[in-house]
């Protein structure tokens, strides 16, 4: 899977997204990492409250990886993105 993200919202529909690929339930998958059921849910529905250490880790359990890169100036983005 390949995917673009312009704002939070589409990082928490990609989480849950990798987490059913994996089947795995929020409290299978937050046992996982460390967390609680609660936590993970509320970090899919509003991923702004995501630390860095937390997604990583994620992403590490989920087989995904996080790439940077420049965006083409005909896409620069709009305000309401961020």
């Amino acid at each position: 899977m390949k995917r673009t993200l312009l704002n939070p919202h589409q990082l928490g529909q990609i989480l849950r997204t990798a987490r059913r690929a994996r089947g795995l339930s929020q409290a299978q998958a937050a046992s996982r990492v460390g967390l609680s059921q609660s936590r993970l849910s509320a970090m899919e529905l509003n991923p702004d409250s995501i630390t860095s250490e937390q997604l990583f880790a994620l992403l590490a359990m989920y087989g995904l990886e996080l790439t940077v890169q420049t965006r083409p100036a005909s896409t620069a983005p709009m305000q309401q993105d961020w």
